[in-house]
């Protein structure tokens, strides 16, 4: 994460308007097409034909229609991001040094994420937990390696307050609210994961065995959900 936000302030100062092209900056196609054109400067300089080309090449699986569009977008950011070398020559340098790193970085926590699932499935908790419907192996090892001994919590308010999704109660005198936020206290990770669960079980997943209805994997959450009227987060 680190890394990550040393890479993003390099690239600021650099090529800012960069970021909003691919969506995804750390997307690798992203990551190659920087290493190809660090500046704004080599973007104007090589042109729409070469742009285009380039992106094809590094990511074949997608159309030259997809490419061009990218291309056109990045010439477009260039036009608004004046180079000056004097000034860029060495964040160019840390730039590069970063696209370099980025990938290894992935391949390590890659490595560790199998290691974790590997370690999970010796587990009995892990299996009641992806008894769950829309909780797959992923979310089921994130929630167990970031509550750890479920022991510690000998009473079910104390893992929500852990989880951070408490209400927050807020009182004046004789004044009491009554819609609360959650207080967001503890494992921001744990309550992100909570999140991407909750997601997952209430969205539509397959069609009925008797209408055409899609139906969520998660039917009772789904109602609930629903009955709550929570449109957008359904941990807010």
């Amino acid at each position: 994460m680190q890394t990550k936000l040393q890479f993003q302030a390099v690239l600021d100062q650099v090529f800012p308007v960069y970021r909003g092209v691919f969506g995804d900056l750390y997307f690798v196609v992203s990551l190659l097409t920087l290493l190809e054109f660090p500046t704004s400067q080599s973007i104007l300089e090589a042109g729409e034909e070469t742009v285009t080309n380039t992106i094809k090449k590094l990511c074949p699986r997608r159309s030259i229609k997809w490419a061009k569009t990218k291309a056109i977008a990045l010439l477009a950011a260039a036009r608004q991001n004046p180079f000056r070398e004097n000034l860029y020559q060495s964040h160019i340098l840390s730039v590069e040094m970063y696209i370099k790193m980025l990938p290894e970085y992935r391949k390590h926590l890659s490595k560790f994420e199998e290691e974790i699932d590997a370690l999970a499935k010796d587990i009995e908790e892990y299996k009641i937990i992806q008894s769950i419907p829309g909780i797959g192996e992923k979310i089921a090892a994130t929630i167990i390696s970031e509550i750890g001994e479920i022991e510690r919590f000998d009473h079910p308010k104390k893992l929500v307050a852990f989880a951070g999704i408490d209400p927050s109660i807020f009182e004046s005198g004789k004044f009491r609210g009554t819609v609360n936020r959650i207080t967001k206290r503890g494992s921001s990770r744990l309550r992100h994961t909570l999140y991407m669960a909750v997601r997952c079980a209430i969205r539509d997943s397959r069609k009925s065995k008797t209408t055409e209805e899609l139906i969520p994997r998660n039917k009772r959450l789904r109602e609930f959900y629903e009955k709550k009227g929570k449109k957008e987060n359904p941990l807010k």
